[in-house]
């Protein structure tokens, strides 16, 4: 299942949107907080081929599958 769109909130929350209709708010901060700053949130997009949420031009990414599963 690919993720259909996004939007960001404050710091790492993240409100998805996948492409079954279901909608997640997620704090993603523990799968890319090591990884992304605060500063290259908003570098944020969505990788049309995969539906992976990508971060730093695809340097960092999050897989579809992961986002709908994690919970926080």
């Amino acid at each position: 299942m690919k993720l259909k769109s996004f939007k960001q909130h404050q710091d790492y929350r993240f409100t998805l949107v996948f492409e079954n209709g279901e909608v997640k708010e997620r704090d993603l901060q523990p799968l890319i907080g090591a990884y992304v700053d605060l500063n290259a949130l908003d570098s944020a997009r969505i990788d049309e081929e995969w539906g992976c949420l990508e971060f730093k031009n695809g340097s960092v990414d999050i897989e579809p599958k992961t986002l709908y599963r994690f919970n926080n």
